[in-house]
Parts: C-alpha cells; sequence; structure tokens
C-alpha cells in the first residue's frame, strides 16, 4: 500500500537504528521496541502476522504474555513516530487482520539508499564508466555506520545483520574490482588481503588480487596467490580451483594482458536469449527487488516465482533478468519448459540439449541419457558465471539437472506450482495486483485519454479482473479491437455470467490458462477444486471443505496444502484459505458441471456452520426445536464452536445468502436464526438483520413451517438489543399477528417474553410483567429454559424498578435455577447482577458482593465486557455502601477501564453505562473528601448525557 502519512520519516538501519524527522533524532526506546520496527521496517507494506513479529523479535522465547505484549509495543512506537494527534486510522502503523504493517512512503530507509547506489554502480559498469560505479559504490558503502542493526535481539535482526553484512563484502568486492579496472591497483592490496584472509575460499576474490598484484608489479606474490589457494582447496575441500581462476593464472604465466586493468579473462561469445519485454511492469517493485537482490557467495543463486495463470511470473522473470544481464559476462539463457502445455512440454533431456547449444560447447552429437548430459553441461558451465531463466516449470525434478555449475550463476524459476523440493535463497509468491496498480495497468492498455473518459467504470473493470494482469491485458485488448466500445459495455458484459468468457484475446484466455492448471492435478485435487467451487464464503479454513468432502481435516489440509502450492488457492494467512476471484468464478463452473457431486458438499457445508451456530447460541438446544440437531463434529464445546464462528469473521452472513441464492429455503431460514445470538452477543447487529433479511425474501417455500414466525421473533430481539423500540415492537406485533394463523407456542413464548423486555425498557412495569408472565407459562410448557429465565429476569427488573425488592428476588431466584440448567456463564451472571441490585437496596451487603464476585467470573469467561463492567461498578457501590469507599474507587475505575474496550458503535447502552459508573464514582469521591474529582465526575457525567440526547 502507497499511502501517505501526515509526515515522513528517515530510519537507519546499517549501524544502530535511529530515526529522525527533519533534523530531530527520534528516541526509539528499548532494543526489543526498536526489533519490532525493524521487522516492519525492513517488510515495507507487507502484513505481518502478529506470530511472526512474536517470531521475528523473540524467537523460541516469546513472552509469557504471548500476542497481548505486542499493542503496548506498537501503541509506544506510533507516539514517537506519528505527529501528535494522530489516530490509528492515519498511524505509521496500521494494525489489520490479525498484524501490523507500517506504511509505504512514510519513511526513507538507509538500506532504500544502499540499494539505489547499487543499482546506479550496476548500470555504470554495463555502460563501461568504472569510475563512475567506484563513486556511487563509494557512496553506498558510506552508509554503513558500523554493524548493521547492532545490538538488536531476535531472530530476524540476525538474519538481517548477516545478509547486510554479506552485502556489504559484495559492494567492497565490486569497488575494488572497479579500482582495479581503472588502474589504481595499488590502493587495493592492504583491502583485497584483509578480504581474502576472512573469504580463504573465495575464488572470484583471488582473480581479483592476483590481478591487482600482476598489473603492480608483483607477479610472484601473484602466483603465490594461485598456488596457496590451489593448496587449500585440494587440501581442505577436495577439489581443484575453477576455470575462471585458472584462466587468470594461465593469463599470468604467458603475460597476456587480458589481465591488465580494464580487461576481462574470457574471450567466449556471449549468448543472451531473454525474450523482449511486453508491455510496462506495474506494480512488481518489491518482487523485482527480491529477484535482484544480492547473489548467494561462492554459491549458484536460485530465486523462484510461483504465483497464479496469469498473474504475470514471465514478465516478471523477464523483465528482472533484462536488469541483471550485465553481471552476468558469461551468457543469459531463457529456456521455456512448457509445464502447462502438455504436447509441447520440454523434458529434461531436450531442455538441457538446448542449453549445452546455447552456449556452443559442443558442436557434434550430444548424449541422449540424462545423467551424461547433465555432466556435460556441469561442464560446460562450471567455469562461467551465468544467467539463466527457466519459465513455466512443473516441479523441481524438471528443474534441478539444469543448474549450471559456476559459482556465481544466478537461476530465475517461474511456475504456478511451489518449488518446495527445489532448494531456494528467496521465494517470491506473486500476488494479484492492487486496486490502483490495476487501474494503472488498464490505462497503460487503453491509452490515458480514453480511461479517463470513463473513470468510475475503469475502476469497475479493474476490480472484475481481480488484480490479474493477463485479465486487465485482457480487457483492454477487447476495448482496443472495439473501438467503439465504451468501457461501461464491457462492464456489463463481464458483470453476468460471461465473465470469463470476455477475458479472451486471439490464443490468449484466462479460463484456459485456468483449465490446464486444473488438468494438472490429481483426482483428488480436482475434486476438492469443485467442492470449493460451492464453499458458501470466500474464505475459510480446513473445517469446512473437510465437511464437504467428508474426510479427516489431516487428510483435508494436505490437500489444500497442494492446492496452495500449485496457486489455485491462496493462504492469505495460516490456516485459512479463500480462492482469487476469477479462479473461483472457474471453480463454480466446474461445480456447476457436477451438480450431483457438489450438492452433497454444499449441504454439508450448510450444516457445519449451523451445528457451530446452535452450539454457541446461549438458547441452547430447546430454543430450536425444529431443524436438525447439532451432530457429532469437531465442536465439543460451546467456546470452541463461538471462536470458529468468530474466526470467520464478516462472511458468516454470506452463509445464509448463499443457500438463499441457490434456493435452499430451509437452510438459509435455520441459519439466519442459529446466527442471530451470536452476532448480537458481538454487537453485530446489521450482520444479524441481514441474514435474516436474506431468508425471508424466500417467502415461505421452506418446509420448516415455524422459520417465518422465529424470524420475526428475531428481528425484534435485536431491534431490543439496539433500543430501537418503534421497530422491536413492529417486529413483535407481525410476529403475534402470524402466530393467530398458525400457532406455535414456543414462538409465542419468545415473542410474548420480548414484548415484555420491550414494555420494560420503555418503563412499563406492569405490562412488562403481564406479557412475561404468559411468555413464562408457555415456556414452562415448551421447556424453554433460556426463555423461561428471560421471563423472570424481565418480571424481576419490573419488581425492582417499582421498589419491590423482595417480589423481584423470588423471580431472580427462579430465573438462577434456570440459567444454572442452561449451563452458560452469560445468562447465569446476569441473573446474579441483577438479583445483587435488590441485595444493594435492602443492605444485604455480605450477598451482594458474593453475587457480583460471582457474576464478575461468569461473564468474563463470556467475554461480555459491558456486564462485567456493570457488575464492576456495582461491586463498587456494595463496598462504598459497607465502609470501604477506597476500595469502592479502585473497583469503579476498573469498571471504566472494561467500558473502555466496548465500543459506541456496537453498544448502544454505551454512554448509559458511562454515566452510571461515573456517577457512583463521584459518590465514592464525595465519601473520602475529593470534592475536585467527584465535580469532575460529574460534570462528565453531564456532557455525555448532553452529547448523547444531541446524538439522538
Amino acid at each position: 500500500m502507497r499511502e501517505q502519512p501526515s509526515r515522513r520519516l528517515r530510519l537507519t538501519v546499517l549501524g544502530p537504528v535511529r530515526a529522525w524527522h527533519e533534523e530531530a533524532e527520534l528516541s526509539l526506546g528499548p532494543v526489543r521496541r526498536q526489533a519490532i520496527l525493524v521487522a516492519l521496517a525492513l517488510r515495507p507494506g507487507v502484513l505481518v502476522s502478529q506470530d511472526q513479529l512474536l517470531d521475528s523479535v523473540w524467537g523460541d522465547n516469546p513472552p509469557g504474555t504471548g500476542r497481548s505484549v505486542l499493542p503496548s509495543y506498537v501503541y509506544a512506537l506510533r507516539r514517537v513516530l506519528d505527529a501528535p494527534g494522530e489516530g490509528p486510522g492515519k498511524s505509521l502503523i496500521r494494525a489489520e487482520r490479525g498484524g501490523y504493517r507500517l506504511v509505504v512512503g512514510g519513511f526513507r530507509l538507509d538500506v532504500t539508499d544502499l540499494a539505489e547506489s547499487a543499482d546506479a554502480a550496476r548500470r555504470a559498469r554495463v555502460a563501461g564508466d568504472p569510475a563512475r560505479a567506484e563513486e556511487r559504490l563509494a557512496h553506498g558503502l558510506a552508509l554503513f555506520d558500523g554493524e548493521p542493526l547492532a545490538g538488536l535481539p531476535g531472530p530476524f535482526a540476525e538474519q538481517e545483520r548477516g545478509r547486510l553484512l554479506n552485502r556489504r563484502r559484495e559492494l567492497e568486492v565490486q569497488r575494488l574490482e572497479c579500482l582495479v579496472d581503472l588502474g589504481r591497483c595499488h590502493q587495493v592490496l592492504d583491502d583485497l588481503a584483509e578480504l581474502c584472509l576472512s573469504g580463504p575460499y573465495d575464488e572470484p576474490l583471488a582473480a581479483l588480487r592476483m590481478r591487482a598484484l600482476y598489473s603492480s608489479g608483483r607477479t610472484g606474490e601473484a602466483l603465490t596467490v594461485f598456488s596457496d589457494l590451489s593448496r587449500l582447496l585440494r587440501t581442505e575441500l577436495g577439489v581443484s580451483p575453477g576455470e575462471a581462476l585458472r584462466r587468470v593464472h594461465q593469463a599470468i604465466l604467458h603475460e597476456d594482458s587480458a589481465v591488465r586493468p580494464g580487461a576481462r579473462v574470457s574471450t567466449r561469445r556471449k549468448a543472451c536469449e531473454l525474450p523482449g519485454d511486453a508491455g510496462r511492469l506495474i506494480g512488481r517493485e518489491a518482487e523485482i527487488a527480491q529477484l535482484l537482490g544480492p547473489a548467494v557467495p561462492g554459491a549458484v543463486t536460485v530465486r523462484t516465482v510461483d504465483g497464479p495463470a496469469g498473474v504475470g511470473k514471465s514478465a516478471l522473470v523477464v523483465r528482472a533478468a533484462r536488469e541483471l544481464s550485465g553481471e552476468y559476462p558469461d551468457g543469459c539463457l531463457f529456456l521455456d519448459l512448457r509445464a502447462h502445455s502438455t504436447p509441447r512440454r520440454q523434458t529434461p533431456v531436450r531442455a538441457l540439449q538446448r542449453l549445452v547449444r546455447s552456449l556452443n560447447a559442443e558442436t557434434g552429437e550430444l548424449p541422449g541419457e540424462l545423467d551424461d548430459l547433465v555432466a556435460v553441461w556441469r561442464t560446460a558451465t562450471s567455469g562461467l558465471r551465468l544467467l539463466l531463466v527457466v519459465d513455466d516449470a512443473l516441479d523441481a525434478d524438471q528443474v534441478r539437472p539444469l543448474l549450471p555449475a559456476g559459482s556465481g550463476s544466478r537461476v530465475l524459476v517461474a511456475g504456478r506450482r511451489r518449488l518446495t523440493g527445489l532448494d531456494a535463497d528467496v521465494r517470491v509468491t506473486l500476488e494479484p495486483l492492487t486496486r490502483d496498480d490495476s487501474v494503472s495497468l488498464l490505462a497503460d492498455v487503453v491509452g490515458a485519454r480514453r480511461a479517463g473518459q470513463e473513470p468510475g467504470q475503469i475502476r469497475r473493470l479493474a476490480a472484475l479482473c481481480d488484480g490479474l494482469p493477463l485479465a486487465l491485458r485482457l480487457a483492454g485488448s477487447r476495448l482496443q479491437s472495439r473501438a467503439t466500445w465504451s468501457v461501461a459495455h464491457l462492464v456489463g458484459r463481464m458483470s453476468g455470467e460471461g465473465r470469463l468468457r470476455e477475458l479472451n484475446a486471439g490464443d490468449r484466455s484466462v479460463e484456459t490458462a485456468f483449465r490446464m492448471s486444473y488438468e494438472h492435478l490429481t483426482s483428488e485435487q480436482r475434486r476438492a477444486f469443485r467442492a470449493l467451487g460451492a464453499t458458501p464464503t470466500v474464505e475459510f479454513d480446513v473445517l469446512t471443505p473437510a465437511a464437504m468432502l467428508g474426510r479427516p481435516v489431516a487428510e483435508t489440509e494436505a490437500l489444500l496444502e497442494g492446492l496452495v502450492d500449485t496457486s489455485l488457492l491462496q493462504q492469505p494467512r495460516p490456516g485459512r484459505y479463500r480462492l482469487h476471484d476469477l479462479v473461483r468464478v472457474h471453480a463454480q463452473g466446474l461445480a456447476e458441471e457436477t451438480r450431483g457431486e457438489t450438492a452433497g458438499a454444499r449441504t454439508a457445508a450448510y450444516r457445519l456452520h449451523l451445528d457451530a451456530a446452535r452450539t454457541a447460541s446461549e438458547w441452547g438446544a430447546d430454543g430450536f426445536p425444529t431443524g436438525p440437531r447439532p451432530q457429532d463434529g469437531p465442536f465439543a464445546t460451546w467456546q470452541e464452536a463461538q471462536a470458529w464462528l468468530e474466526s470467520a469473521g464478516g462472511e458468516l452472513s454470506d452463509v445464509v445468502a448463499h443457500a438463499a441464492s441457490v434456493g435452499d429455503a430451509d437452510h438459509a431460514y435455520w441459519l439466519a436464526e442459529a446466527l442471530v445470538d451470536p452476532f448480537v452477543q458481538q454487537g453485530r447487529y446489521h450482520e444479524a438483520e441481514t441474514a435474516v433479511a436474506s431468508a425471508l425474501a424466500l417467502g415461505d417455500c421452506m418446509t420448516d413451517r415455524r422459520m417465518p414466525l422465529a424470524l420475526w421473533n428475531c428481528l425484534g430481539y435485536t431491534a431490543i438489543h439496539q433500543r430501537r423500540y418503534t421497530r422491536a415492537r413492529a417486529c413483535l406485533e407481525h410476529a403475534l399477528r402470524l402466530l393467530a394463523t398458525r400457532p406455535d407456542a414456543h414462538e409465542e413464548s419468545r415473542a410474548r417474553t420480548a414484548m415484555g423486555a420491550l414494555h420494560l425498557s420503555l418503563g412499563d412495569a406492569g405490562s412488562a410483567i403481564g406479557q412475561a408472565a404468559e411468555g413464562l407459562a408457555l415456556a414452562r410448557n415448551t421447556g424453554s429454559d433460556w426463555v423461561s429465565a428471560t421471563a423472570l429476569i424481565v418480571q424481576g427488573l419490573s419488581h425492582y424498578f417499582a421498589r419491590r425488592n423482595e417480589e423481584a428476588l423470588v423471580c431472580f431466584a427462579e430465573a438462577r435455577a434456570h440459567a444454572e440448567a442452561i449451563g452458560r456463564p452469560r445468562m447465569l451472571g446476569r441473573v446474579l447482577s441483577c438479583a445483587a441490585d435488590a441485595r444493594l437496596r435492602l443492605g444485604h451487603y455480605a450477598q451482594a458482593k458474593q453475587h457480583l464476585r460471582t457474576a464478575m467470573v461468569l461473564v468474563d469467561q463470556a467475554g461480555d465486557s459491558f456486564l462485567c463492567a456493570r457488575s464492576l461498578t456495582r461491586l463498587g457501590t456494595a463496598e462504598h455502601a459497607d465502609g470501604s469507599p477506597e476500595t469502592a474507587i479502585s473497583l469503579h475505575h476498573q469498571a471504566l477501564r472494561r467500558h473502555q474496550s466496548l465500543s459506541r458503535l456496537t453498544e448502544p447502552s454505551y454512554d448509559w453505562l458511562e454515566m452510571d459508573i461515573r456517577t457512583r464514582l463521584g459518590h465514592a469521591y464525595l465519601a473520602v473528601g475529593r470534592w475536585h474529582q467527584a465535580e469532575r465526575e460529574f460534570q462528565t457525567v453531564q456532557d455525555t448525557h448532553a452529547r448523547s440526547r444531541n446524538d439522538r
């Protein structure tokens, strides 16, 4: 992401970690805080999960507090790095989906300056300007201020420290080589001797030192370097010097001018087979930087790029290879293995034969056996520094024989599969482009003027292509070849079922590319992929496809990971999976072709979500008298079911909409009803209403005749929690009218009890008691503990507000029995907290405190911060009344801290609770003579009340 925060910082890591705003240095605090900043800064724009941060900074010894320690570190960093008054939404450090990222554009890193200096030097060397190259290299090396990331703890800092030290050594060697090429050999001899001591097996470095010594008139010392290194290699490693070092040795023996300043010891023709660039590369700066990064010293550097069909892998590796070509004097080779074009696929034998001939190393007949060819290839490349690009690779076995033997060579491999069996020092998974980069690519294809005429439609077209460069280019080509088409016209054609059909041009097609990937799957992977086309949510974990396939979780996870490796499935974070939008369209088409197979899989997905929602709901099994009962499955407890639902995020209501879209009315209704209570308990009222509305839109086509009544009751229940009392009355009255024509004791008990709660909220205690009594009588007959407990709480609170405390306690005692039968902590905690109010009024302080302490434990288990804050402040009142106002003050402050964890957007009683706590706190302050603090609390209550009235 390339957002621009309100101020720009400068950050250095090539030494002690330091930061500046303009000329003022900022205090970054303890080293672990610095380590967290570095773990984000050296992954600019990348979302780093909390687990990754913990591993980066603490490694195998994470803090006992786990993830909860990170917000305090991030908060401290934000206070230092952000402008005063900057909120989290504008911060340099953004919190997203269980992690953090550092906004690109908000800071300047010295490693960026280093990379720019190194790039400028590389371009100068390619252009034949060693003086300019040496100047830029010296500038880059001057950025180092001692050991990089000095003093920083953690595995990430240690790894980056080693990488930066290697980079410094590489640049130093390049600078010395430039000085040798310029004839300034006397200046480099001491530095070369020191570097050779620290890298005694480094043959290219030894060759450079031999050249410098020879050019300085010290031929004997140059030959001694060769003989000493030869002896060391034979003694320590059992090998002989490579071809490049032997050529330098021979050139010195024969006084060849090839080793004089500015000369290269190579007379062979340089092969360059890189294809031309096709179009401008947009939005791939970070990935290009990874491919252009420093080579592995003394080895063959292997870097792989994987990603789905059409994401731009080939274009990326070709662009990177062209940038690197000047660094590889012995050749730049390109090989298309055509893994996803079965009739034309390259075998390793044919590929090696072509590579060997590209080097002109053999002019006669080449061996036909793979092992013999590998030997010829390795012999031919042992003394060379090559750049090899391998495109469309299928697996590691196809690539491994092609690796050149020459130290210093580099191989770039592109393929749809993740080549986990291939040793690589960098692996790049290419993701779809961002929305802005997608728009830029479309504008580049169709022309800025045409794109500017319909900017909104261009953005819609980019969204339909979902960041896939092939799709974007094909869509742009469609517009290029149809001059009379508007962008809106193409958007309209792509908005229906013909989305993939429109993305083709000549022999290029997005759907064909996806089908080739699909055809290379195993039969089990194909079945899994078809099932994923029927998943009801965009993102899912392993449980959903496991249920759909009827397979154990471990087996299903292996299938999913295999699909991730083929790039047909994405893994946005550990344990969560999703299909790219266009891949999902393809999978849905395959699912439609095999309806008999996928219909059962889809129903299994609905049942999994239904079981989880009914298990998590506090209404209990008797709260759902019709529909399927929860099966023996992955949710042994309500906590497990609730955690699984929460992990699904905002996609749960999509399950209802999905069932509705395929006409499965019963599951749509059952799911909508079951999700209401979990949604309401989390303050997700809009999602509850959306789910219910999706089901109700189906009309009366379900087989379960209870469901329309149930959903209108659910709407009333949701509206009461939102304090939307007019809406609640309308929904409940509609439910009661329906009950007149289709009686149902269970739903009538819910409707009457909810009406009682509504009258209680409106201050009509008499009507509340009457309606709740009717609901209670029906609930006792149907055996619903949840409705019974709720009705008794309504009656108890009505008596309490009428100051009939004894009657209230009788109701709460009976409600407690039903709450204990339910076995869920929230309901029992609510009953005890309400009973404590009556105990307080009667002066039963010991019993009130006992109730409240038990209630706090229970509601804390349920994760209900509202009830916890309510109970804490009442416990404070009990302590105050029992003669401990100082203890009361502490408890009220604890209640305020709990209150602050709530959101005014999702908690309609947010202001009421704050006023209640502060009023009680103010009275506690008065009791100990702290008049100013009491006055401040009462003033805050008045301000909150005024603001609350203005917000209505």
